[in-house]
């Protein structure tokens, strides 16, 4: 048996042909056309045809069709209520992209949630009864997976993990509030505070001006942890305060959530255990409850960009 899974971002569509042990034996991408709707599940149904043909197979031979799609999903009706960076407003997509795809029965999730779903079923949440996965890119991603199944509360718009406050009135997010962990613990907090730490602290002879070639607009979110593997001062600071705030979210998850295991992925997530070492010192501390059996185990994630299609692949399986 094969699956089919589509993992819609703002830039990019990746489709996947999936077997029944989670790996992926073709793929396909094309670029999203953010004018409509219409053109963005054209342009999917597209590529999952792209992706079928290169495995040698067709419709006929999966059961269903699933997709990741950022914004809010309404699981009941099929809806994409909203997105904030796509053209979805109570966007009918299960049916749109079912007529597209021969009337073939499609599940849809949250792309973060299909991405947690895909390593629950094929990564580093395998296993796992209660679960969670928080990715670190341009924000704060995550998802949450409670006996099986994913979490996504009464609206379908929970476990919007990144938008907890963890500093009154601190720096402002792209949703509206200041002091979200999403500010401070995503790829683009991680930028923010080097660049600021380098025009008010570090000499320009430094690593960290150094590895940028002198030019603060090419900072990103490697540029602090390389330039703490050649002992910049500067960089160990800007290092140190970033695993604060995110252990500080961290412990703040595991305190409400208490899953088995926690992984973390995305582009920081790569820093392996230069990262999750000393997160895991901190959040160690910090964390409520001293059953050393029962803690939760903090891990890197697997699939990287691939857990999306599996994810979104396996949502016919879930629970």
């Amino acid at each position: 048996m094969y699956y089919l899974g589509i993992d819609l971002g703002g830039t990019n569509i990746a489709v996947g042909v999936v077997d029944e042990d989670c790996k992926i034996v073709a793929k396909a991408n094309s670029s999203t056309a953010t004018e409509n709707a219409e053109q963005i599940a054209d342009a999917m149904a597209a590529t999952a045809r792209q992706a079928l043909e290169k495995a040698g197979i067709t419709l006929a031979d999966v059961p269903w069709v699933g997709l990741g799609s950022p914004g809010t999903i309404n699981k009941d009706t099929g809806i994409i209520e909203y997105a904030n960076n796509l053209p979805f407003r109570n966007t009918p997509m299960q049916k749109m992209l079912s007529e597209r795809l021969d009337g073939k029965p499609i599940y849809m999730e949250n792309d973060a949630n299909a991405a947690a779903f895909g390593e629950y079923m094929a990564g580093a949440l395998r296993g796992a009864k209660d679960a969670m996965a928080i990715t670190l890119g341009t924000g704060v991603g995550g998802g949450v997976i409670i006996e099986g199944k994913i979490y996504s509360g009464s609206n379908f718009a929970g476990a919007e993990l990144g938008h907890t406050v963890i500093v009154a009135d601190g720096w402002p997010c792209t949703c509206g509030r200041l002091g979200c962990w999403e500010a401070y613990a995503s790829a683009t907090g991680l930028i923010k505070r080097t660049k600021l730490k380098m025009v008010e602290k570090a000499p320009r002879d430094s690593a960290l001006w150094t590895i940028v070639d002198g030019d603060v607009n090419k900072v990103n979110g490697r540029t602090a942890f390389d330039a703490m593997r050649q002992g910049d001062p500067v960089g160990q600071e800007i290092v140190d305060e970033y695993v604060k705030y995110l252990s500080v979210g961290l412990t703040n998850m595991i305190n409400v959530f208490q899953p088995d295991i926690l992984c973390i992925g995305g582009g920081v997530g790569n820093e392996g255990e230069n990262l999750l070492g000393p997160v895991r010192e901190l959040v160690e501390k910090e964390q409520y409850g001293h059953n050393p059996d029962a803690k939760t185990r903090i891990c890197k994630a697997q699939l990287g960009n691939d857990a999306g299609i599996i994810g979104a692949a396996m949502l016919g399986k879930e629970g």
